[in-house]
């Protein structure tokens, strides 16, 4: 007896949807972290960076939420930051419970100058689809996301 006696094919290409999902998405996340180790930063780190970099300051507490990281952890790679003068603290000035992450101008340049290359890594990453590929696929499996999410 084997296992496809116990499936109908939907059940069974379903599993193997999530399997193949699972392993594309590990295989393109080592790579994405190799490439982000050579600029000496961790992927929270450049997550973090990033987010400052194209949408400006961000209160602390929102951090967490916007690069998918546990509040306990953002204080840690805040403060690695700022160790490293990539990013400052700054105190909101209407309310002394919130503080601000700002990029500095070291980090600024770092982005300046690692981003790019980081985009063209990500393009060399997802280089086995061609352009419309991509764009069939994210809809695809933006279409899945949604319809899990609204389960």
């Amino acid at each position: 007896m084997v296992a496809s006696d116990h499936f109908n094919e939907d059940q069974e290409l379903s599993l193997k949807l999530f399997v193949v999902l699972t392993r594309a998405i590990q295989a393109i996340e080592k790579q994405v972290v190799l490439n982000i180790k050579s600029y000496g930063l961790n992927l929270t780190e450049f997550g973090v960076l990033e987010l400052l970099y194209h949408k400006g300051e961000q209160p602390i507490q929102r951090i967490g939420q916007k690069v998918l990281l546990a509040s306990s952890s953002i204080t840690y790679v805040v403060d690695k930051l700022e160790e490293k003068k990539y990013l400052a603290r700054k105190a909101c000035p209407t309310d002394r419970r919130v503080t601000y992450a700002v990029i500095t101008e070291s980090g600024q340049k770092l982005m300046d100058e690692i981003f790019p290359q980081h985009a063209q890594a990500i393009s060399e990453i997802m280089g086995g689809l061609d352009t419309e590929e991509k764009k069939t696929v994210i809809e695809q499996i933006k279409r899945l996301g949604l319809y899990a999410q609204e389960l």
